[in-house]
């Protein structure tokens, strides 16, 4: 018995795919991949960091998008759903469809188990290929731990702040948005202890 390749899309079945699917996927070098779902705490950090960063932004020249935003990497061609996106100026969109972002200023993924390697790794070396993004954000779901990634002016990216206790904060630079980490996780539970 002979295993059977996996069928490549292009990105344009993969649209017309997504377009009409009750779920999300994700779309990489012709394949596409589901999405899982996310846990309670999860989703409660993603709505409390909607919240927090849309009141921010009320009546600024910025808008922010959750996870139903879908974001396109026309460099390496990578389609996905970061939990929270930020864009300032004018939004671009792969086309009149208007659900695919080109140009988000920061990005926010909340880890979980399964995708905390990939969101560290792999996701965001792809992610370095937007020329504007400047912030790159993580989240832990099932940890107090957060940390910023920023673009530097000549276009490296280091690791610029990190916390991990309730008492401490992160900070937006981009949007100047300072973020207690007892706001972000407010309404979690059971979150386990820092190393």
């Amino acid at each position: 018995m002979t295993a059977q390749p996996l069928k490549k899309y292009s990105p344009e079945e993969y649209l017309e795919l997504e377009r009409a699917a009750k779920y999300k996927s994700e779309y990489y070098q012709g394949e596409i991949f589901a999405m899982a779902g996310a846990s309670r705490n999860h989703n409660r950090v993603v709505g409390n960091l909607y919240v927090k960063v849309g009141s921010h932004l009320d009546g600024e020249p910025c808008d922010f998008f959750p996870s139903d935003m879908r974001v396109h990497i026309p460099a390496n061609g990578l389609y996905t759903y970061p939990d929270l996106t930020v864009v300032c100026g004018k939004e671009e969109y792969l086309d009149e469809e208007f659900d695919t972002l080109l140009n988000p200023k920061i990005i926010i993924e909340v880890l979980s188990q399964g995708t905390s390697g990939y969101d560290r790794g792999e996701k965001f070396q792809l992610y370095r290929s937007i020329t504007t993004l400047e912030e790159y954000v993580l989240i832990d779901s099932k940890r107090v731990a957060a940390e910023v990634n920023r673009k530097h002016p000549h276009g490296f990216w280091s690791l610029m702040s990190e916390a991990y206790s309730l008492e401490s904060s992160i900070e937006l630079a981009s949007i100047s948005l300072k973020l207690p980490l007892r706001d972000i996780y407010g309404g979690t539970e059971n979150l386990g202890r820092t190393e």
